[in-house]
């Protein structure tokens, strides 16, 4: 039900988006006619209208891609250091302030539910919750190893170094699994109880065989005389057999969000944060490149999102660069 509930909100929004684009797009018709008469006037109105078109169409692209099973659940963020001690420790603390603060900029609630930190500096690990819709689908694309390039501030050579941290994203993930079992799914068939002769036979069909149609799940019963206290007994082990491949499932789909985690170290980053010698921030998927690093530290990473999801959308890397 929460599913159904979850896309059902997402299809209204979509739906109320849509709308508000309907509106603006003659609202552009009407200025447009107006700029024939008074170009200059009109301008600034057609400019607003345009960028509002823009944003929305934009936001209902985003809204098809981000329509995967887990995309609206709230996620969870873990840090941790690579190899380098107090340099590797320090940039994972820049990474955790950074989606710290994208999780504020962007209205999601965040709370840091583990971290282990270092007496000298930085820290080792960290764990944070981000509660909100759309927050694993936001970002999902952030699972991966991010390396820094700087002069190192521990350095008193101040030679220039290069640190690693690995970040990983998975879902909230509903553990109180609630197990419906539709009568339509079933089959129901009775049986004649075998025994071992003599008074023991049972001269009726109290045996019961449930076979579950969706996942062919089959179970019986014939210990007890009553046909009903068989069928009882063979829906409790029914409902135990689903509860336990429901399990399964979850430890499966969790286990599809960690199997892509690599080794923290050259080679496998996702993307490069340089601050020395020259200052860009490059996703190594999409190409992105932003020469504004100090906003994307702090929190500003919408751009990087977005070229993911666009990516994954169109089935190939963005090639835009912004300064």
């Amino acid at each position: 039900m929460k599913d159904i509930q979850s896309e059902k909100a997402r299809l209204e929004n979509i739906l109320a988006t849509w709308n508000e684009v309907s509106r603006h797009w003659e609202d552009l018709q009407v200025l447009l006619e107006l700029a024939a008469e008074d170009e200059a006037g009109a301008m600034p109105d057609i400019k607003v209208t345009v960028d509002r078109l823009t944003r929305q169409m934009n936001s209902i692209e985003k809204a098809h891609v981000l329509s995967g099973r887990d995309d609206p659940k709230s996620a969870f963020l873990e840090i941790h250091a690579g190899a380098g001690g107090i340099e590797a420790q320090d940039w994972a603390e820049m990474l955790l302030r950074m989606y710290l603060r994208w999780g504020e900029r962007s209205g999601f609630r965040t709370k840091i539910i583990d971290i282990l930190s270092d007496e000298e500096a930085g820290i080792k690990s960290a764990t944070i919750e981000i509660a909100g819709q759309w927050a694993f689908g936001y970002l999902k694309g952030e699972s991966g190893v991010h390396r820094l390039v700087r002069i190192s501030p521990f350095d008193a050579n101040k030679r220039r170094h290069t640190s690693f941290a690995s970040v990983m994203i998975t879902p909230e993930i509903d553990v109180s699994i609630d197990i419906t079992i539709d009568e339509k799914d079933l089959r129901i068939d009775t049986y004649r109880a075998s025994g071992h002769g003599g008074q023991h036979v049972n001269k009726t069909d109290s045996a019961v065989r449930i076979t579950h149609l969706p996942t062919g799940i089959v179970v019986q019963c014939q210990n007890e005389r009553s046909q009903h206290k068989n069928k009882a007994f063979s829906m409790k082990l029914l409902a135990s057999k689903l509860y336990e491949l429901e399990e399964l499932k979850q430890k499966e789909r969790l286990d599809e969000f960690t199997k892509a985690k690599k080794e923290i170290a050259w080679g496998s980053q996702i993307r490069s944060y340089v601050l020395q010698p020259y200052q860009l921030v490059k996703d190594h998927r999409t190409n992105l490149e932003v020469g504004n690093v100090d906003a994307v530290l702090d929190g500003d990473l919408d751009a990087f999102i977005d070229a993911y999801l666009m990516m994954n959308a169109s089935g190939e890397g963005s090639r835009t660069q912004t300064s």
